[in-house]
């Protein structure tokens, strides 16, 4: 079983000639540094297994890019707007390393629940596992200090420090750089 299969088994709870099925409707595809997987306005109408790099989901507000998440490998990257109800996106997706992907059409997505007769139940599944991330989020943005999402941030995801660049991350935690900077330098001291 390849990384894209077992990923598709594990986060889809499927198996066998299932998953390899499944898999085959998943294209290679690369992004250079700095290239664009989506930009606003545009219907993004494709699910995509993140193999490698990472990706930068973005906003513009009246006078600043809001970061909204950094996705790294093993990951699925998607705008839900565009591959469930076929809406514009608001959101940049960008790659911010060289990435590699393997892409699946709406079309083919949509195939798939003809072949496996499970599937609309397992897409909920997924669907859910994706709002209830983004619950996740919006609670640790509300609930919790700057210094705890630094900490939430750097226990879950302690690369992301190594390899993006701080004014992302910063925006991501809804602080400011100068704050990052600050909570980073104290923690690095204690």
């Amino acid at each position: 079983m390849n990384e894209l299969e077992n990923y598709i088994s594990t986060f889809f709870g499927i198996s066998g000639s299932d998953v390899k099925n499944v898999a085959s409707y998943f294209k290679p595809q690369s992004l250079q540094k700095g290239e664009y997987l989506l930009k606003p306005g545009k219907i993004g109408r494709f699910l995509s297994f993140q193999r490698s790099g990472l990706i930068r989901f973005y906003t513009n507000s009246q006078d600043a890019e809001v970061t909204q998440w950094i996705s790294d490998s093993g990951n699925f990257v998607a705008d839900l707007s565009g591959l469930i109800f076929d809406l514009s996106s608001r959101t940049s997706i960008q790659a911010l390393t060289d990435c590699e992907l393997f892409t699946i059409s709406k079309e083919d997505y949509s195939t798939i629940g003809q072949i496996i007769p499970k599937w609309h139940e397992l897409e909920k599944l997924f669907i859910a596992r994706a709002f209830l991330f983004m619950e996740e989020r919006i609670f640790s943005l509300l609930s919790m200090n700057a210094e705890e999402r630094y900490h939430w941030l750097l226990n879950h995801n302690p690369s992301l420090f190594q390899y993006v660049p701080l004014q992302y991350l910063a925006s991501m935690m809804g602080m400011t750089p100068e704050t990052l900077s600050r909570i980073r330098r104290k923690n690095l001291n204690s």
